[in-house]
């Protein structure tokens, strides 16, 4: 069960993973997308803001407009659109703090206790990677990760390593359960995705 977040975390650097070229979606930056008048990155910062102690952007795109809502930008560390665990290398070799918090840029209902629940899992069996799971399956993008695995990361994506959750295997892993909730896990990868979105968010 989630558990309840009390103040903002200052051990944990929140990573908005918003560096995909979004094919399904013909292209367009889906962070940057509009929805009821806001970015969808921003409804994603708002959830975090209270949660995490800092917060970073991983984007390959449109930097300086992303700039602009006033967090550290870094763009991918290597390659060329390799996928989440290249924004998630970078995350880490930007941030400041043991553990970092790995979010998409394109599901805009953060759950209020996600930092906590992912933490307190964490804690409870000494893993090195927590991630939620909203009940039926895991959400691989929805993790808290000690930045101390940089260097396993690294080896395994200079190997040819793209998939996250074989990576992960490799790990103490944790997970955190979500399935009271799972609809906070709504994610705009599609046209059709953006209109349950879009209902989901005007009430």
């Amino acid at each position: 069960m989630p558990v309840k977040s009390t103040s903002p975390d200052h051990d944990i650097t929140a990573v908005i993973l918003a560096g995909g070229k979004a094919r399904r979606m013909g292209g367009e930056d889906k962070g940057l997308i509009e929805l009821h008048g806001r970015p969808l990155i921003d409804y994603i910062m708002a959830g975090l803001r209270p949660q995490a102690g800092y917060v970073i952007v991983n984007a390959n795109r449109n930097l300086d407009r992303y700039r602009e809502f006033g967090y550290p930008v870094v763009a991918d560390m290597m390659g060329d659109f390799f996928g989440p665990l290249v924004g998630i290398a970078s995350g880490m070799q930007a941030a400041d703090t043991p553990l970092i918090l790995a979010v998409p840029c394109d599901s805009p209902f953060v759950p209020a206790q996600l930092c906590d629940t992912l933490r307190h899992e964490m804690e409870k069996v000494d893993a090195e990677i927590s991630v939620a799971h909203d009940g039926i399956r895991m959400q691989p993008v929805f993790a808290l990760l000690r930045c101390e695995l940089l260097p396993s990361l690294l080896a395994y994506l200079r190997e040819g390593g793209r998939k996250i959750d074989t990576w992960y295997a490799q790990h103490r892993l944790a997970l955190a359960d979500f399935s009271a909730a799972p609809d906070v896990f709504l994610n705009m990868n599609t046209p059709s995705d953006r209109l349950v979105i879009e209902k989901k968010l005007a009430g």
